[in-house]
């Protein structure tokens, strides 16, 4: 619905943004330039601590690395909206998905769809971007998907 808010459109699909992962490396969630705001990489990961591994579709079927990048794009929203101080202030610009796939898949858009339908979902026509879907023959930790984004802050 276009008269709602970026945090409603998230209340009314039953989803709150996680906390901002902490970087497993040397390196931060995200960086404000220039009026871009751009994240590092995120996979999945569980509150709870546990691993997320698999190999697309050989180990992970396309339904469920599809609600992994979905998760992953929720993880993506919260490291951006705390960077540019609300939801309400970004426009998506390109979004980069990585997969964990099997050498013979050829889905990959299929998967970072979860992640770009999230975007258009939560922030609207504001979610709508540039979008690259790629296979790997691994990723960090076996993780089945990475994915990181682009986007400008606004006014």
């Amino acid at each position: 619905m276009p008269d709602q808010t970026p945090e409603q459109r998230l209340a009314a699909l039953g989803l709150t943004l996680p906390p901002v992962p902490k970087p497993l490396g040397t390196y931060v969630p995200y960086r404000v330039e220039g009026g871009f705001l751009y994240t590092s990489g995120q996979g999945p990961r569980r509150a709870d601590g546990a691993k997320v591994r698999g190999k697309v579709p050989s180990e992970m079927s396309v339904e469920e690395a599809y609600a992994e990048a979905r998760a992953v794009g929720l993880g993506l929203l919260a490291a951006a909206a705390e960077g540019a101080g609300g939801l309400a202030r970004l426009k998506a610009v390109k979004v980069l998905g990585m997969v964990n796939a099997d050498p013979d898949f050829e889905d990959h858009p299929k998967v970072i769809n979860g992640c770009s339908d999230l975007f258009v979902a939560v922030l609207g026509e504001n979610g709508r971007h540039a979008r690259s879907a790629v296979g790997f023959a691994s990723l960090p930790n076996r993780i089945p998907v990475e994915i990181e984004a682009i986007f400008r802050v606004l006014d």
